[in-house]
């Protein structure tokens, strides 16, 4: 009976590990309890690289001349060269989810650069199993740049916003 119950768990795990590919996923962790002092603990993962996607709102410009926009360019470049993640103002996904920028279509956005926002007030929502989860200002602050886009997928500790 034990080999069969082996056998049942090793098509379980490769079931978990098809999942986890077909629907790209970087990890998944299932417990299954047979009995009182029964059970199968699994966790399944894979490293993904992602660029993490920066959102930028856009902003009302005056018309540029050849020189000043010669200038800023070189500018935004160097300032997306560094890795938002290790910013000190980095706001990161405590998980895996889709990300929402509002909280339903058409209201407006939780928070928009140049916005100051409190502790505790919600800056956007993670959707992980079908559950809305607020992610909360962890400080007060400004918030200089949006890191991804409405309706995107993030990975546990991927940034989402940098409030200065």
């Amino acid at each position: 009976m034990t080999n069969n119950t082996h056998d049942a768990d090793v098509a379980f795990i490769k079931a978990l590990a098809e999942l986890l590919r077909d629907n790209d996923l970087t990890e998944l962790q299932v417990k299954r309890d047979y009995g009182e002092d029964d059970s199968l603990n699994v966790r399944v993962s894979r490293k993904m690289e992602a660029a993490p996607v920066t959102y930028a709102a856009p902003v009302a410009a005056p018309a540029p001349a050849a020189a000043p926009a010669a200038a800023a360019a070189p500018a935004a470049a160097a300032g997306e060269a560094e890795d938002p993640a290790s910013h000190p103002g980095a706001v990161t996904s405590p998980m895996v989810g889709t990300v929402y920028l509002q909280p339903e279509p058409g209201a407006p956005a939780f928070a928009k650069v140049g916005a100051t926002v409190d502790e505790g007030d919600t800056l956007l929502i993670v959707e992980a199993m079908k559950t809305m989860n607020h992610i909360p200002a962890p400080r007060s602050g400004v918030v200089k740049r949006i890191l991804v886009e409405d309706g995107g997928a993030v990975e546990f500790g991927t940034p989402l916003m940098i409030i200065e």
